[in-house]
């Protein structure tokens, strides 16, 4: 359908309505007249208004059938293909990181997240029975315990963290931390996996780690004889010695 003649030959009455609702002197040159549909056309406006390079002012008019009469319905900016504009407005619980909760902050978990099950619905492991994990999941307090998924989940990240086998410290330790005297066992599913660290001198004290992961911490660590402290040959001019003169 071709473009209402009427409307876009309006040229001077949209720009006076863009003139009329924009700061003085923020209304450049005509760009376009745009078919909006029937008896509806908007032209566009390069808008000269400081810090808004690449918008555009967007004078929709219309007309009534059999009439000649323009109507100016409204002026708006908008931003072109190559407008700066804000991002996409990202909900805060999508938005939210690890490690970015403040004191005072709260995060409660979706409703259906995956990660958690009621404490009746999961165990431990297959020696246990459901009654019996419930029982100490009750005695504890606690409603809702880690899905499989969840664990494998924490598991898997890990496993690829900092406290993983491809930690740039591990990749050149003096152990593993399978082996090392400071690594705490852990109970449930995940203690043939991790354990945590109780080496007050190395970088994980207290955090998870992995069975394949290690440092120059480890209680097996040895210093070799390269790196022990060598006797040094007597100095060629010595200045730390007194010197025996005799006086005559």
């Amino acid at each position: 359908m071709p473009i209402d003649q009427p409307l876009a030959a309006a040229l001077d009455v949209a720009r006076a309505a863009a003139d009329e609702s924009a700061v003085a002197g923020t209304v450049g040159e005509h760009l376009r007249a745009v078919d909006d549909g029937e008896r509806l056309v908007s032209h566009h406006f390069v808008c000269l208004k400081r810090g808004y390079i690449g918008w555009y002012w967007a004078v929709s008019v219309s007309r009534a059938p059999d009439s000649e009469q323009v109507t100016v319905n409204d002026v708006i900016l908008l931003p072109g293909d190559d407008a700066i504009t804000a991002p996409s407005w990202t909900p805060y619980r999508e938005r939210i990181r690890p490690g970015d909760l403040s004191p005072g902050d709260v995060l409660p978990p979706d409703e259906d997240d995956v990660r958690l099950v009621p404490s009746w619905s999961a165990g431990d492991g297959d020696e246990q029975t459901a009654d019996r994990f419930f029982a100490r999941e009750v005695g504890l307090g606690r409603e809702w315990v880690l899905s499989l998924e969840g664990r494998e989940s924490a598991a898997d990240r890990w496993h690829d963290g900092d406290q993983g086998p491809e930690a740039a410290i591990a990749q050149q330790a003096a152990g593993a931390c399978h082996s090392c005297g400071f690594m705490i066992s852990l109970a449930g599913p995940l203690s043939e996996r991790f354990g945590v660290c109780a080496n007050g001198m190395a970088n994980d004290d207290g955090k998870i780690v992995s069975f394949d992961h290690g440092c120059g911490a480890h209680s097996g660590a040895r210093l070799s004889r390269a790196a022990g402290n060598q006797k040094l040959p007597p100095p060629v001019f010595d200045t730390v010695g007194v010197d025996e003169v005799d006086h005559y």
